[in-house]
């Protein structure tokens, strides 16, 4: 599982594969270039909602794992 650390480091380096700008990503996705740019180093704090529409366009999956760490008693 990725540490959500590491994300912007994995959509950039999937953006690049791709050959796509991050002019291009912004207009495909409809996420401002300013968001973006700030995301990939590692400045930003996207919501879900970017994530996902950054995803799409990446052709990735954002999956959320939420993990109960108290005990049941």
């Amino acid at each position: 599982m990725m540490h959500f650390m590491e994300m912007h480091k994995i959509v950039k380096d999937r953006r690049e594969m791709m050959q796509v700008t991050q002019e291009t990503l912004a207009e495909i996705s409809g996420v401002g270039l300013r968001t973006i740019k700030q995301f990939e180093t590692g400045k930003g704090n996207p919501t879900l909602q970017t994530l996902q529409k950054l995803a799409d366009v990446l052709g990735m999956e954002v999956r959320l794992q939420v993990k109960n760490t108290l005990d049941s008693k």
